[in-house]
């Protein structure tokens, strides 16, 4: 075994070269990069856009050329920043959905989700804070009670209930009010196997009470309606053979 700091002459005596001297080429750059005798060379900038004059009288005179993209391009992806769409808190908060010009106020909408889908409701207000609809089915027709959807889950029909008659009854109603308590989880894993079901939160009475006061106001006006309870008791449903962008509601 020879060691590499180790050449032998021609007549086999060997000689011995410092590895850090500046004659041996393998560590040339390093000495000489150390010493501060050779900087290194700046990169050149980009070629950014050229102005070149163009002739002829309807050609504008001068034309702007971009500089032509590499022939090559890397084998591998590069990995870029994730681009994220942020807001501010305050534009979000201020943004509220428009509401469609199908629904106003006594619309009787379709549910499309959650868990009273295929149910007929009766619109009563758009909230103002989160843009979502304020609906009931009432209660004692179809058991739908009063709670927020989403406008994009909904089918507007052309039926209509006069809600004049809730007057500022509509105004206690809001975001604050459907807003549910925080309940503390444990945050250790597999605990939650071994713990007991919790029960239902009892139903807050004056949510009740609400209810029971919108239901007492809109009952009269819909038995004056022919069918129109039987209508919204009745759970929308497709059938074969039906074509929905055909349909009239």
């Amino acid at each position: 075994f020879v060691s590499r700091s180790k050449k032998c002459s021609r007549t086999g005596a060997s000689t011995m070269r410092s590895p850090a001297s500046l004659t041996n080429p393998r560590y040339r750059r390093y000495n000489v990069t150390k010493a501060g005798a050779r900087p290194k060379a700046a990169k050149p900038e980009a070629p950014g856009p050229v102005t070149k004059t163009i002739g002829g009288p309807k050609n504008g005179g001068k034309r702007v050329v971009e500089p032509k993209g590499p022939k090559f391009y890397p084998a591998d992806d590069e990995k870029k920043p994730k681009f994220v769409r942020t807001k501010a808190k305050e534009y979000t908060s201020s943004k509220v959905a428009k509401l469609r010009g199908s629904i106003t106020p006594g619309t009787v909408l379709i549910l499309l989700s959650g868990r009273f889908r295929g149910k007929r409701v009766v619109f009563l207000k758009q909230l103002e804070k989160s843009g979502l609809l304020l609906v009931t089915g009432p209660f004692k027709v179809n058991g739908v009670p009063l709670r927020r959807v989403n406008q994009a889950y909904v089918i507007a029909t052309s039926t209509k209930v006069d809600v004049s008659s809730l007057g500022t009854d509509l105004a206690a109603f809001d975001d604050a009010y459907f807003a549910r308590e925080k309940s503390k989880s444990s945050k250790k894993p597999g605990e939650e196997f071994f713990q007991e079901k919790a029960e239902k939160a009892p139903i807050d009475p004056k949510r009740v009470a609400d209810q029971k006061r919108i239901d007492d106001k809109l009952m009269p006006v819909i038995s004056t309606k022919a069918n129109l309870k039987e209508y919204l008791s009745a759970r929308f449903s497709l059938s074969k053979g039906q074509r929905v962008h055909d349909m009239k509601f």
